[in-house]
């Protein structure tokens, strides 16, 4: 009896699966005559205090023929733990994430961003200065949104103070400017800027580069033109910050030439204002060339009912005299 019950301890693993057959057929021919014989089945020592395993030893000895039965599965029925087949994953943890029984109010898929969003819009929204990770997103949005219509116009909002911050700092090189201002004059869709806040420096440029006659400015946003900044040189031996010096006039030089020929002025104009921070608001920027159109809902209607300052003279009896005959 001892004899029929052992198993062997190392089994190959391609006679692994004929083994497991074989041992079962064994123990339910061992079960089945042991039942008929009323020969109860030694059972080894357990915890007396242990309930569980009290009853279960007393079910195999008494009637072992019911652990054999599997029971047909169903919804109802808890899952029961199969001794001789290998243990499968009843689901993953995506799935059971998924199952509306894990929660229905939970979402199947988690939501899109923001970005996501205005670029299904095909917006392209620049708030932030204009560091690598910035540019890589600008410049990847915009490649995309060329693939997917080459012939719709693409938006770009601008809220940027370009390479540096508020407080002047250097915090980006002026070629991450240049990589979106190339970027956007290798696309084929109309680019419709737009200044809201602020667009200063780079920023100021990528305004200006937009589409001719679609380049938009909000009432009271500023626009300013101002030269590129060394960054801090601290640790540099002083080869290095003359190299560095160099390297930021010609991008100034390179930053005048795109200015002056987005905004239909002279490189002596631009350099001019350009020898100190140029504010500019919006009607300055307009007068300037950086935009074409201050967006103002409703300023059309506005600006046609409005009469010229001749008209008003003529209407409040006021009357003109020539400087020349004075």
């Amino acid at each position: 009896m001892a004899t029929s019950l052992h198993l062997p301890i190392s089994i190959s693993a391609t006679s692994s699966s004929s083994l497991r057959a074989r041992n079962t057929r064994k123990f339910a021919a061992f079960c089945s005559i042991n039942a008929k014989a009323k020969v109860k089945i030694p059972i080894p020592p357990i915890n007396p205090k242990d309930p569980f395993l009290s009853r279960l030893s007393s079910v195999a000895a008494n009637s072992p023929e019911t652990l054999l039965n599997r029971p047909v599965q169903n919804s109802d029925s808890l899952p029961y733990l199969d001794l001789f087949d290998e243990p499968k994953l009843m689901a993953t943890p995506a799935q059971v994430e998924r199952s509306v029984s894990y929660n229905e109010h939970r979402p199947r898929k988690p939501p899109p961003d923001l970005p996501s969003l205005l670029l299904h819009g095909r917006i392209v929204y620049i708030g932030m200065p204009l560091v690598p990770a910035v540019t890589e997103l600008v410049v990847a949005e915009l490649m995309y949104l060329q693939w997917m219509d080459p012939k719709q116009p693409i938006y770009i909002y601008i809220n940027s103070t370009g390479t540096t911050r508020d407080d002047g700092e250097t915090v980006g090189m002026e070629s991450e400017g240049f990589a979106i201002y190339d970027a956007m004059m290798q696309l084929k869709n109309e680019i419709h800027t737009v200044a809201v806040g602020a667009a200063i420096g780079q920023a100021c440029l990528l305004l200006s580069a937009g589409t001719k006659g679609k380049r938009f400015m909000m009432p009271h946003a500023k626009a300013m033109i101002q030269q590129p900044r060394v960054p801090s040189s601290g640790l540099m031996p002083a080869s290095d910050v003359l190299i560095r010096a160099k390297e930021v006039m010609t991008n100034r030089d390179i930053l005048i030439k795109l200015l002056a020929k987005h905004t239909g002025n002279s490189v002596e104009a631009v350099t001019n204002v350009m020898r100190r921070p140029y504010y500019m608001d919006s009607t300055t920027a307009k007068e300037f060339g950086v935009i074409d159109k201050i967006l103002w809902r409703g300023q059309e209607k506005i600006m046609a009912d409005v009469a010229s300052p001749e008209e008003w003279d003529k209407k409040a009896g006021v009357k003109v005299v020539d400087e020349l005959s004075l």
